[in-house]
């Protein structure tokens, strides 16, 4: 089973929505023949590449009431985000791009396969969230890349260039394909899709019932043996 989850580093609700799938895979009987990947979408692409502004004064200026609205939009977030474990530490944080961040994490895909990019997905969150680090700055990024397994080398020769760029707009692509208009976006075989940081519960209904139509379970007819026509534990009767 894969499960493919669009979504950005500096989305909230992508890593509460990534703990509350972790939860539901821990109590899923498969969780080991299930491959996760994650799927590039930036929630801004117009954001900066030198950020100046702090997430909750980009915040209240978006959404109106200045600072004092974004500290409390990111205070009830954090709350929530509690809930689930996480520490939420990004006020002051400075709001920018994500494009390289993404980059990176097809290279992590590339290089070591979903779990390398898992690593560096877990480790980008965390360090934006928990960390109130830039995923704009490449000193931030190089650190955290090569801190979870990718080459320092590979990782200077991405962020200097343009690679991956087709790949980061494909997934977005596929993202408006799937009639995905925000994030977490997490579809599970090509067959089925979430939308939102669902409950655990939720995730763990959509897990089994994807299992199920994969795994099909045999249809017998006739209903078994008839008169002794087949043999059976006690033998074969004739």
């Amino acid at each position: 089973m894969r499960i493919e989850i669009w979504s950005d580093v500096v989305c909230p609700w992508c890593f509460i929505g990534k703990r509350r799938l972790e939860t539901a895979l821990a109590d899923f009987p498969h969780a080991d023949e299930v491959e996760v990947v994650w799927r590039s979408f930036e929630l801004d692409p117009s954001a900066p590449t030198e950020p100046t502004t702090s997430v909750v004064e980009h915040l209240g200026a978006k959404y109106g009431g200045g600072r004092v609205a974004g500290e409390q939009m990111q205070a009830r977030v954090a709350e929530i985000a509690a809930g689930e474990g996480l520490t939420f530490r990004n006020g002051d944080a400075l709001w920018g791009a994500t494009h390289d961040a993404h980059r990176l994490l097809h290279l992590a895909l590339d290089e070591g396969g979903s779990q390398l990019q898992g690593r560096l997905k877990e480790a980008l969150l965390s360090a934006y969230f928990e960390g109130g680090e830039s995923p704009t700055d490449h000193t931030v990024l190089t650190r955290i890349a090569t801190g979870t397994g990718l080459d320092a080398a590979r990782v200077a020769e991405v962020l200097g260039s343009r690679e991956y760029d087709a790949a980061v707009r494909a997934d977005q692509q596929q993202a408006a394909a799937f009639g995905a208009t925000g994030v977490p976006f997490v579809v599970v075989d090509r067959a089925f899709g979430v939308s939102g940081a669902q409950p655990a519960e939720v995730f763990g209904q959509v897990l089994q019932q994807a299992w199920d139509a994969s795994h099909p379970a045999l249809q017998v007819v006739g209903g078994g043996a008839v008169d002794g026509e087949a043999c059976g534990p006690d033998g074969c009767p004739v």
